[in-house]
């Protein structure tokens, strides 16, 4: 039995040495110490040893186990190593091959828009001011010559706060108060930029949430030729030195005279087409003088003071730039848009 049980590790060792692949390792252990392999198989014959003999056998019998195991784990790592070689060498990786750039970020069309705006305002003199986005009744409305019940209010569908006092800005008007309020006595140049809010159906030309870009100028001497060069300087820059504009009469609460102004056509060069409605204008702000009224308000005396304020949706004014046809786009998160900017 001794002499069997070396001649079957010795076998054992030869076969596991000539093994080439993890399959024939499996194999190999499934033949020599499987449940039914030939080295487990001879414990079943210590019965026909002289009860002397069987602790000696059982021991060697162990021992030989120990050994074939250590051997296969050894050879099983050897071949591991030689298969990831084989891999390594059919699979060459070149690292001589420029890397691929991951994706970065960019600024979104509208923060874009706001900033070439601010940027052009900025080069005329206007400072950025800030305006909270949650405001008073007063400061969104009475402030702005429009008291309780004005007709002006029913044009702006308002979200209010559980306080009926408190409530989403309407127009980033409402920070004008603020900015008048803090430099007063000093002249005013300011442009308010922010997020406003209205009860209004989604639609390709409307949305519940819009930018503004507000211009503010108080002082002394200021007059509608130095609102009209303004603007007129503005677009000239944002659309093209070529572009021309012309100023309607219009009407708002807190300015009075009240404008809109109009670029001519970028599509159709003012000759009239789908974007434009055959007129060959597009509207892009409205404007006018600080209504009185308003001066007051902020801590000027109107009889010594005056100034002009305008205001423009970035997002408008985007689409006009970009031949855009739907609003909602801006809001849509699809990459696809995105990255064209």
């Amino acid at each position: 039995m001794f002499e069997q049980l070396e001649k079957h590790a010795a076998t054992a060792r030869d076969n596991l040495a000539k093994a080439t692949s993890v399959d024939d390792l499996e194999n190999w252990w499934r033949q020599t110490l499987g449940r039914k392999g030939e080295v487990q198989l001879l414990s079943r014959g210590m019965g026909e040893l002289a009860a002397a003999d069987r602790p000696a056998y059982g021991k060697r019998l162990n021992e030989v186990k120990g050994e074939l195991e250590a051997a296969f784990e050894e050879r099983k790592a050897e071949l591991k190593q030689l298969e990831l070689a084989h891999k390594l060498d059919a699979e060459a990786i070149d690292v001589t091959l420029p890397g691929r750039r991951p994706a970065a970020g960019t600024l979104h069309p509208s923060t874009r828009i706001m900033r070439d705006m601010c940027r052009i305002f900025g080069d005329m003199g206007f400072q950025i001011y800030r305006s909270p986005d949650v405001v008073t009744d007063r400061f969104n409305f009475e402030y702005l010559n429009m008291p309780p019940e004005h007709p002006a209010r029913d044009m702006q569908d308002t979200f209010y706060t559980t306080d009926p006092n408190v409530l989403l800005r309407t127009h980033t008007s409402a920070g004008q108060i603020m900015a008048m309020r803090e430099y007063c006595p000093e002249p005013i140049r300011v442009v308010l930029p922010g997020m406003c809010y209205r009860n209004e159906q989604i639609t390709a030309r409307s949305e519940i949430q819009f930018h503004q870009i507000e211009g503010l100028a108080v002082g002394r001497n200021i007059t509608f030729a130095d609102l009209k060069g303004t603007l007129i300087e503005f677009a000239r820059r944002y659309f093209g030195a070529d572009r021309e504009t012309r100023f309607r009469a219009s009407y708002f609460p807190f300015t009075e005279p009240s404008a809109e102004m109009d670029i001519s056509c970028m599509l159709c060069a003012g000759k009239g087409c789908r974007v434009c409605k055959k007129t060959g204008w597009l509207e892009i702000l409205g404007c006018g003088m600080v209504h009185p009224t308003v001066l007051r308000y902020g801590g000027y005396d109107p009889e010594e003071w005056s100034g002009f304020a305008f205001g423009s949706g970035p997002e408008r004014i985007g689409m006009l730039r970009y031949g855009m046809t739907d609003i909602r786009y801006f809001w849509g998160n699809d990459v696809r848009f995105l990255e064209q900017f």
